[in-house]
């Protein structure tokens, strides 16, 4: 028997009975558009969380201050200050884009008729570019202002609208900070949100850290940013850090050192784990789509086992009788797992046109894995009955009610 006519011959028997070979092959179709689907959310999700962590800042080291085995007054030297900075600044200059310090205050101001507390944070002029923040209207502090300790704030996106409206009305203003008077000169937000887990929150104030000093009782850093300039020095620039804020204060004193690099690390596995999780998920449904196969193909057997006694009566052998039900689980399968894979790769594609500015990322490995498991499900759960129905004696088979 060739080939065609085996395709032929399969085709026109699932054809005969179309509701149920649909229904047969849906668990594949399910299946299939499962793992293209989860494959693809978990690629993408993944991405835009390492992006989102990425956006807080390139190539960022931070410290600040942990713990320490002194007493009170004691402890306040071991706080990282801005002499720390500056020598970080000087003993890795060539290793480092710029080094910017945060220092954290609060203040009373009303908004929107209420009195409401808000942070105040002092920063320099590296600020912006070490955080990667954004500016909306006016300008971010330079460094004479920093070093002639004016009295400039920026405010963030969310207190310029509620104070005064808009981030161009806001420009110019005049607020009181710590009892003495402030001009706005800009409005900003971070390029990639850290909701609220960062220095920065809705509604933050950022002031010169010089003129800041003034109004806190301890001179204290938290955190220190360095960005370094090469990526593959991150990791060796974040001992250095440790090492000098060490080397300046007593012993004892301990300092969180970090990189966004462990943070990367540890998205990226916890994205690789949840993707093999969800596969294996998908897999199930494969499984049980190709057992719902061989149960299908079984009850087929049994239904025509007069056709394949007549059909070994006038000739057919044992290897063309399962050639046939083999191909017929098969195509089952196979049609099934590519009408799958056309829904799999057809949602995100359409998903695409209304997720503006996600970069949606289908990875085709996992549609050549999935077209392969299918036909690896035909031949296999199609196996058992295809040999059931080669192993029947053609004498029974014709008797067969």
């Amino acid at each position: 028997m060739q080939v065609q006519e085996v395709l032929a011959v399969s085709l026109r028997a699932l054809s005969a009975n179309k509701l149920r070979s649909f229904l047969t092959a849906l668990g594949l179709v399910i299946g299939n558009a499962s793992v293209i689907l989860v494959v693809t959310i978990s690629l993408t999700s993944t991405e835009l969380i390492l992006e989102k962590i990425r956006g807080i800042g390139s190539n960022v080291v931070w410290a600040y201050y942990e713990a320490g085995s002194r007493d009170s007054d004691q402890v306040q030297n071991d706080f990282v200050n801005l002499a720390d900075v500056e020598a970080i600044r000087t003993q890795l200059a060539e290793r480092i884009v710029a080094a910017t310090a945060v220092m954290s205050s609060n203040d009373f101001l009303t908004v929107n008729g209420k009195p409401q507390e808000l942070a105040v944070q002092g920063s320099d002029e590296f600020y912006p570019r070490v955080r990667n923040v954004a500016v909306l209207a006016g300008r971010f502090m330079d460094a004479s202002e920093v070093a002639s300790r004016a009295k400039v704030a920026m405010l963030t996106e969310k207190l310029a609208k509620d104070l005064y409206g808009s981030q161009s009305a806001a420009i110019g203003q005049v607020m009181k900070l710590k009892g003495f008077q402030f001009t706005v000169i800009g409005t900003f937000k971070e390029r990639t949100s850290t909701f609220g887990l960062s220095e920065l929150g809705e509604r933050t104030v950022l002031i010169p850290i010089t003129v800041l000093k003034y109004f806190v009782r301890v001179e204290r850093i938290d955190p220190v940013y360095v960005q370094a300039r090469r990526a593959n020095d991150v990791v060796a620039l974040t001992g250095e850090v440790r090492r000098i804020l060490e080397s300046r204060h007593r012993p004892g004193a301990r300092y969180f050192v970090d990189n966004l690099g462990s943070i990367l690390e540890t998205a990226q596995q916890i994205g690789t784990l949840l993707t093999l999780v969800l596969i294996l998920v998908s897999f199930i449904a494969l499984l049980i789509s190709g057992i719902g196969i061989m149960n299908i193909m079984l009850v087929t057997v049994t239904e025509r086992t007069r056709e394949v006694g007549l059909r070994m009566a006038i000739g057919a052998s044992r290897r063309e009788v399962m050639l046939q039900f083999l191909a017929e689980a098969t195509i089952l399968s196979v049609s099934g797992g590519l009408l799958g894979m056309l829904i799999g790769l057809a949602i995100p594609v359409i998903g695409q046109q209304f997720a503006e500015g996600l970069d949606i990322q289908i990875s085709w490995i996992s549609v050549a894995v999935s077209f392969l498991v299918s036909f690896v499900v035909g031949l296999t759960f199609g196996y058992l009955p295809a040999q059931r129905a080669a192993g029947l004696s053609p004498t029974e088979a014709l008797r067969y009610e």
